[in-house]
């Protein structure tokens, strides 16, 4: 167990947290939600001892050990990739390590055999001889082949590191787990592993993240941060949203009737508390008067953008064809022979681990990268719009974001650009920020600005989720659903996935691809993809 006890979390004059009181239990996965800056991650530091409060303290079940996913890329640089996940229980780790020392002594003394069979002993208490296997395990679960396990950390890519922190968090079965967005960078079928993880995990989890399919997927109950407290709601993120928004309807129904109840009594009040004989009924109503209070309801800190894409023209009949296209990067190839055609009603999630084949693709399609071989070919009455992963050189400039947005705009007026902005939370001031301090989330609702005044019938959008907060992605889910035109999207959000698109694709890890005309959940249950995927493994296997 661990609580927060009148805790008070204040950043110079502004009070972040104030007086929370609020309890975490064993067996049970909190999901904590809230508005970008509400202070989810500040909170997760706090409980776990790197940030100190203003006032109230943190208290935890004594001997439970806690765990939090590191934030830090780099830290561990220096180790190899094994030793970085036993490093989650660190005691252990010092164990290992202390006795690699001892028994390396050439001078082995009777002080040292005393002290090596005290860490023995500890040693086997804590499971030691299955340290690394049980890492590995979690390791291979990630999707960390084995011929990595013994790598240094600092030869790992950016996604690979960031499974190893994660493995690293999971190790040893902590009895209270912290997880600031455990599924960022990584691809589905990880998440579905994760996923599994979690709902299995025995103990205390408390997990922030802005994939709602994850949330509704593990989640027991549901700590809303809004206005400086924390409401916590038995429930999945789902519940919580049906909960908090009946709550409120209530709540307004309640007020109605007692603002209608009011009026009735200062009617009566004002219309015979000059007549004597009904004196006293208009004084028995002014105390009833004095007893109603109104509830208090505080608007959410929550702000939903406005996200509308319009295309200027109906897209024809030809869409797209995509002829054995086919890419290597670094001798590795990419895409082998690719061969596809769109149709005008066709929503495609391009989905799987190989990540650098889809951005690879999308570059392609829209010119900003050749084929080695092949051939695609757009309709004449499409056109596109591109949302990159990448997008450092769309603000690597010195322009504002009302001036940055005019320039992909055809109707250069300051208001009809301003209106753009205004849809995507840029309000006021906001408009002569310049665009390379934007913040990551920021950057994502100027690009989607870009897009929606581009009035484009194909978007092509690769990990737009990606910085997001959950209305703006809930906002942008509903708007793409809405999109009369043609779309072309890779996404790690199950949901995300499953709500838009009618169409998958996912491009192996040889460069081939499985095209099916199907929902994402019936795309993961169907034959044919375990099929193609086992054939695949064999094919590595024998090769």
């Amino acid at each position: 167990m661990i609580a927060a006890n009148n805790v008070t979390l204040r950043i110079g004059k502004k009070a972040l947290f104030e007086d929370v009181n609020i309890k975490f239990t064993e067996g049970n996965c909190y999901g904590l939600i809230g508005a970008n800056g509400a202070g989810k991650s500040t909170f997760l530091k706090i409980l776990s001892g790197q940030l100190e409060t203003t006032n109230g303290d943190i208290t935890i079940t004594p001997g439970q050990r806690l765990s939090f996913l590191q934030q830090d890329h780099f830290k561990y640089d220096a180790y190899t990739v094994l030793d970085t996940v036993i490093m989650g229980n660190a005691r252990l780790y010092e164990i290992m390590k202390e006795k690699e020392l001892i028994y390396a002594k050439e001078d082995f003394t009777e002080d040292d055999g005393i002290r090596a069979s005290e860490l023995e002993a500890e040693f086997a208490e804590m499971d030691g001889w299955n340290a690394e296997s049980d890492a590995e395990q979690l390791l291979n679960g990630l999707g960390i082949p084995n011929d990595v396990h013994y790598a240094q950390m600092a030869d790992l890519t950016g996604s690979e590191k960031v499974k190893v922190l994660l493995a690293q968090a999971l190790f040893g079965s902590p009895d209270i787990l912290l997880l600031d967005e455990p599924t960022n960078h990584l691809d589905l079928d990880a998440i579905a592993w994760l996923e599994e993880f979690l709902i299995n995990f025995p103990n205390t989890v408390i997990v922030v993240s802005h994939d709602r399919y994850f949330l509704n997927k593990v989640c027991t109950h549901t700590a809303d941060i809004d206005y400086g407290k924390i409401q916590l709601y038995a429930g999945n993120y789902d519940f919580w949203f049906e909960s908090s928004q009946l709550i409120v309807k209530q709540m307004k129904e309640a007020n109605k009737k007692k603002e209608e109840k009011i009026k009735e009594l200062q009617d009566f009040i004002s219309r015979f508390s000059a007549n004597a004989s009904k004196s006293k009924q208009a004084t028995s109503r002014k105390k009833a008067l004095e007893k109603i209070q109104l509830d208090e309801i505080r608007p959410s800190s929550r702000k939903y953008p406005y996200i509308d894409f319009r295309p200027n023209r109906e897209i024809g009949n030809e869409v797209l064809m995509v002829e054995n296209l086919s890419k290597t990067i670094d001798g590795v190839k990419i895409l082998d022979n690719i061969s596809f055609t769109l149709s005008r009603e066709d929503k495609v999630a391009f989905v799987g681990g190989n990540e650098l084949a889809k951005t690879t693709l999308f570059k392609i399609l829209v010119g900003e990268m050749e084929p080695d071989s092949g051939t695609y070919k757009w309709g004449v009455t499409t056109s596109q719009t591109y949302f990159p992963k990448d997008n450092t050189k769309e603000f690597d400039n010195d322009l504002v974001i009302a001036d940055w947005l005019t320039q992909y705009s055809e109707i250069k007026d300051v208001t009809y650009v301003r209106g753009f902005l205004g849809r995507m939370l840029f309000a006021g001031e906001d408009g002569v920020k310049k665009v390379k301090v934007l913040s990551g989330g920021e950057k994502v609702r100027c690009l989607l600005s870009k897009m929606m005044i581009s009035g484009a019938n194909i978007l092509i959008l690769d990990e737009p989720t990606n910085h997001l907060d959950m209305e703006s992605i809930t906002a942008l889910n509903n708007g793409l659903i809405k999109f009369p035109g043609v779309l072309l999207f890779a996404s790690h959000d199950h949901q995300f996935v499953q709500t838009i698109a009618n169409r998958i694709m996912e491009i192996m890890p040889n460069g081939s691809m499985i095209d099916k005309n199907t929902s994402y959940d019936e795309y993961l249950a169907s034959d044919e993809m375990a099929r193609k995927r086992q054939v695949y493994l064999m094919e590595e296997e024998d090769n």
